[in-house]
């Protein structure tokens, strides 16, 4: 399989985490790099892309570790919980993940944390959810048709893809010091935006010496000198892993709920329907790293008040959270900005989400147009 040709298994290959983690109670340092840099043949940046672009993957297993720093409230989490979706909080602090990849049609990660673990596997047509703490469980078969890729939801690994998605003029593509991840020698592609609106300063990333797949990703942003995010195999096997690793088998006493066709599923024991993940009016502005998403929602919720119907606590929360947000103003209109290390999210009165990897001013530039 043509890890280029299949961008599901980008969303896989780069690997969900870094730094310290607390296990059980315990905290547990990982480090991605030992000693000196290995002595590796040197390689230009044309030749890694090539490398990548030709390497071929049947399977995996892994330890990944994340940890993000994005200078943010913790609005991200409190957002997944109003939602329903406990992983949402992968966006914040620092997590441990295992990941097992068998095929297009077979994965599984398990986000592991002090109060219990969550797992999301695809085996074949069959999608489960389990969330230990709970006890309940998710089951969904995708249809007969449903595309060869990978369904298990996009972890914050998926940065990758996009970063590679990203390579175009806008792009200057390097290559930087060689590392050992995960006990493996490792090249480092060097991406860095040319436009200077970009609050992006660098995506390294780390390809293995000898299977040339992603083993870290680090996103370092303008002006720090430690990456604001980083993800990267602790320990990984290229090994494909054995077919009882793809199966679930539900625990006694576990509830099992059956999604429908219209419904996708959410974390366990939780459904989302379709319809309600229909997305907004988007448009987007500008290219490349400095592109501005901007999303018409409706009636404007920043005044930090519940919408009608809203559950509680977790929506009050939220919208709470949403009214602490500082307020802004121009000649473009007024709203509430959340901003962090690597994107800026302008909440205007009018009811647009104006978002970026751009500084406030280019949000506020496109809030006006």
């Amino acid at each position: 399989m043509s890890v280029m040709k299949n961008r599901a298994v980008l969303r896989w290959l780069v690997p969900v985490t870094a730094g310290v983690a607390v296990i059980g109670g315990g905290a547990a340092v990982g480090t991605f790099a030992a000693g000196a840099d290995p002595a590796l043949p040197p390689r230009s940046a044309a030749q890694l892309l090539e490398d990548l672009r030709t390497s071929r993957l049947d399977g995996l297993s892994g330890t990944v570790v994340q940890r993000a720093d994005l200078g943010l409230p913790p609005i991200a989490a409190l957002a997944g919980r109003a939602a329903g979706n406990d992983l949402a909080g992968l966006v914040s602090g620092t997590h441990t993940l295992r990941v097992w990849y068998g095929g297009e049609d077979r994965q599984r990660l398990a986000l592991v944390d002090t109060l219990g673990e969550q797992d999301i596997l695809r085996n074949g047509r069959d999608v489960w959810t389990w969330n230990s703490r709970e006890n309940t469980a998710t089951h969904r078969t995708l249809p007969a048709d449903a595309p060869d890729r990978a369904t298990v939801p996009a972890t914050p690994a998926d940065a990758a893809d996009r970063a590679l998605e990203a390579i175009d003029p806008t792009t200057a593509v390097t290559v930087g010091r060689t590392a050992t991840v995960a006990g493996r020698d490792a090249y480092e592609l060097v991406l860095t935006p040319r436009d200077k609106a970009s609050l992006v300063h660098q995506v390294r990333i780390a390809l293995d010496a000898k299977e040339h797949v992603p083993l870290r990703l680090q996103v370092l942003a303008d002006g720090q000198d430690e990456p604001a995010f980083q993800v990267a195999f602790t320990q990984v096997d290229f090994r494909t892993p054995e077919a009882d690793q793809f199966r679930f088998n539900p625990p006694p006493g576990v509830k099992v709920t059956e999604a429908t066709e219209d419904e996708r599923p959410g974390p366990a024991g939780k459904r989302f329907d379709r319809k309600d993940a229909e997305k907004p009016d988007v448009r987007t502005v500008g290219t490349g790293w400095t592109t501005v998403v901007v999303a018409k929602i409706g009636d404007a919720a920043t005044d930090g008040g519940a919408k009608p119907g809203a559950d509680a606590p977790d929506a009050q929360m939220l919208a709470q959270v949403l009214g602490d947000l500082p307020k802004v103003s121009g000649d473009w209109g007024s709203g509430r900005l959340l901003s962090g290390k690597l994107f800026s999210v302008l909440l205007t009165d009018d009811g647009r989400v104006i978002a970026g990897l751009v500084t406030p001013e280019r949000l506020y530039e496109a809030a006006k147009g």
